[in-house]
């Protein structure tokens, strides 16, 4: 999963609370996983960090660099959760949210190299009744196309169907798929999608005879050390775990602990709770080629060198954009695309395979550059794409002998253009409202269930004098109908920290009847996952 409209806006895929003393734990460490020198360029990395996380408001990080198959740092700074005095360490679990799509690929690949699939395999022949809403992309769509974000769906298409947590379970989720609309032609471009990793797990599991949780458990985890790895995180997760919590802004405001969230139907796009310790091995596995050595020192492989290339691979080129300030100007690429479960780009003349993810109050980047054999992996519990981006950007520079770049500051001004951004898209809706204008019905009028054809039902109630919508099959997509003018009314939901409102415009046909409601995203700050803009609601049941 990934909650990236803000990190978009800082050219992700276009490009003191004390220090926690940098930890290792040799008994858990793969044999490979010996230690190596930090380079002097990042002598004072652990300072950087903690200011890191103070410019950006973020109670926790967790950093790890590896080189040469060794372990440069591991490390924490800050707290797992604010008001309370547990130390994010190298241990500390976060979600890790769409980064678990290398994940989901990598299981492909162990089963590509057994010969039990292969990745032009259709999916329709492993998984007779899948459906997508073109009867072609449905009979064309291949292995392959799962994990490479083109198949013709929106950016974000169907996540409402998971996310927030919904009571779908995942075979609902993807026969559900047959409506949800394809808005460009299959293979014709890039857009990010969570949906068919979904398809890609239920293909796993139908091949290999094991859930998904139990695949990567068994196959990816337990082989590489991973002990610190939870697949299925809200049953594996107990209280007194080293886990954070994450933190968001609630009204764009206020920074505070959210919930964790219990997801179920659709982990394989990013369900994984894990540490930068265990990330670390996972890494050093990828810089080899698939290479690791288990525990009593034998070398071992998890899948083919042929079937790593693959998945590195660009198979959607991604169209570059500018940096959003001219201080960001550097991590503009020369070429960007998407993989298998990879994004694949360039900086500094070095290719990067990397990948971001989002998860209610936590956010992460994994970095990986082949030629130098480096990886770096940020975790953070706030939604602060700045910050991870700052940290692993001052990580590659360290061994690309690149100038000393103020990157924290950079992205500093990216975060302040993008919030001016959307303070100027509410004032614009400001200015063209009629303020006078009032529902051209009671209130009660507006009053009923309404259908969308891939979502499900969702009812509006009149409640206190007031209208109250809800998502049936979403409990945290409740809240207050404010009029905003006309027939069209902003949904305020009582969950503060989704940072979701929405504008709810009722369409009228000349009898004065309730013919659709459409929605969109009140602020550009918004989760795309709220694909609000995708659904058609039409009424179910008569307006009273």
């Amino acid at each position: 999963m990934t909650r990236l409209r803000h990190l978009l806006a800082f050219g992700v895929t276009s490009f003191v609370v004390a220090l926690a003393a940098q930890a290792q734990d040799p008994a858990a460490a793969p044999a490979t996983a010996t230690s190596a020198a930090r380079p002097e360029a990042l002598a004072d990395f652990d300072a950087y960090v903690d200011a890191t996380r103070k410019q950006f408001d973020v109670p926790g990080i967790a950093v790890a660099i590896v080189k040469d198959g060794k372990i440069v740092l591991e490390m924490g700074s800050g707290v797992r959760k604010l008001g309370e005095p547990a130390k994010v360490d190298a241990h500390t679990q976060f979600a890790i949210a769409s980064n678990t799509k290398a994940f989901t690929a990598a299981s492909l690949a162990i089963l590509a190299d057994e010969k039990k699939l292969d990745m032009n395999d259709r999916v329709v022949d492993r998984l007779p009744w899948f459906q997508m809403s073109d009867p072609y992309v449905t009979r064309e769509m291949r292995i392959r196309d799962l994990l490479a974000h083109r198949s013709g769906l929106s950016l974000g298409a169907g996540d409402l169907l998971y996310w927030p947590a919904t009571s779908y379970t995942t075979e609902e989720v993807v026969q559900r798929l047959r409506n949800v609309p394809l808005t460009n032609s299959f293979r014709a471009e890039y857009a990010y999608d969570n949906i068919l990793f979904g398809v890609a797990g239920l293909v796993i599991e139908k091949v290999s005879g094991l859930s998904w949780h139990d695949f990567v458990n068994q196959r990816i985890f337990t082989p590489l050390g991973m002990t610190e790895s939870r697949s299925d995180a809200p049953t594996q997760i107990g209280p007194g775990d080293d886990v954070a919590t994450g933190h968001a802004k609630f009204d764009f405001k206020d920074l505070k602990p959210v919930a964790p969230m219990s997801w179920t139907n659709n982990q394989t796009a990013g369900g994984i709770y894990t540490s930068v310790h265990d990330l670390s091995k996972w890494m050093n596995m990828q810089l080899a080629g698939g290479a690791y050595t288990d525990a009593s020192g034998k070398p071992q492989r998890l899948f083919s060198e042929a079937r790593q290339k693959e998945m590195w691979s660009l198979i959607t080129p991604i169209r570059i954009s500018e940096p959003s300030v001219p201080e960001l100007k550097a991590v503009k690429p020369n070429f960007s695309g998407y993989g298998e479960g990879w994004f694949v780009s360039d900086y500094r003349g070095h290719k990067l395979v990397w990948h971001t993810g989002g998860w209610p109050g936590m956010v992460s980047r994994l970095t990986l550059v082949p030629d130098l054999h480096l990886g770096v992996v940020v975790l953070t519990n706030q939604e602060s794409g700045a910050a991870f981006q700052a940290v692993t950007m001052r990580a590659l520079d360290a061994y690309m002998d690149a100038p000393k770049t103020n990157w924290i500051a950079a992205y500093a001004a990216g975060v302040k253009k993008a919030e001016a951004g959307a303070d100027d898209s509410m004032k614009k809706h400001e200015a063209a409202r009629a303020k006078n204008a009032k529902p051209s019905l009671p209130l009660d009028g507006y009053v009923g269930t309404y259908r969308d054809p891939w979502y499900g039902d969702v009812k509006v109630d009149k409640e206190g004098g007031k209208l109250v919508m809800r998502f049936t099959k979403t409990a945290q997509l409740t809240g207050t109908l404010e009029p905003w003018q006309h027939d069209t009314f902003i949904a305020h939901w009582n969950d503060r920290s989704l940072n979701g409102d929405a504008f709810v415009n009722f369409s009228l046909d000349p009898d004065g009847k309730i013919r659709e409601v459409r929605m969109e995203p009140v602020s550009p700050l918004t989760d795309f996952s709220f694909d609000f803009q995708d659904l058609r609601l039409a009424p179910v049941t008569p307006a009273k």
